[in-house]
């Protein structure tokens, strides 16, 4: 199901949808101010300006990115990566690095592997550092950040790659990124 069919579902009959779908950037961010505003239309809102590019969509893309809903933060995530604004990867890293919302920091860790900023790298590994312990329930998001970090192929993850391969959930991921590193490292620079 893609953005905009989840959200036509969430606004059923509203009128509003349709106007919001054919809106102009400025009603669009109108949207967002307005009070009263159910949320998928905010949301609709500021997905459709973050793929406008219009910096507008920053602040209210950065909340849904925090959200508890999966399916708001993955889009949040993809508008703002086409928004293309330079604050993002540092929100990003707040919100993956934030302990108090470790159950929300997937889709934070996919967009900072994807965003491949200089925050990208260290926030993976403090996260999936903190993420390490015998009986932590987030390892969809440590996984999400040895991927991360085989992608970002940076040679500072080597310690906390070589103690994730200790973790059944992660040993194969951890492996492969740390054989990407290597490679990585072979390459002519």
């Amino acid at each position: 199901m893609t953005v905009l069919e989840r959200l036509r579902g969430e606004a059923g009959a509203a009128e509003a949808y349709p106007r919001l779908l054919g809106a102009g950037v400025d009603e669009l961010a109108g949207a967002l101010t307005e009070p009263g505003q159910p949320l998928w239309a905010r949301e609709l809102a500021a997905y459709r300006l973050g793929l406008a590019r219009d910096p507008r969509a920053f602040e209210p893309l950065v909340l849904l990115l925090n959200h508890r809903d999966p399916p708001r933060c993955a889009a949040a995530a993809e508008a703002l990566l086409a928004l293309g604004d330079p604050r993002t990867a540092r929100a990003a890293a707040a919100l993956a690095t934030n302990p108090l919302r470790t159950a929300y920091a997937l889709e934070p860790v996919r967009l900072l592997t994807a965003l491949r900023a200089p925050e990208s790298a260290p926030a993976l590994i403090a996260t999936l550092g903190r993420l390490l312990s015998p009986h932590d329930p987030y390892w969809r998001v440590a996984v999400a950040c040895v991927e991360g970090l085989g992608v970002l192929a940076d040679p500072r993850a080597r310690d906390v790659l070589t103690r994730a391969q200790a973790h059944p959930r992660l040993a194969v991921a951890a492996t492969g990124a740390l054989r990407a590193l290597s490679g990585a490292g072979a390459s002519p620079g």
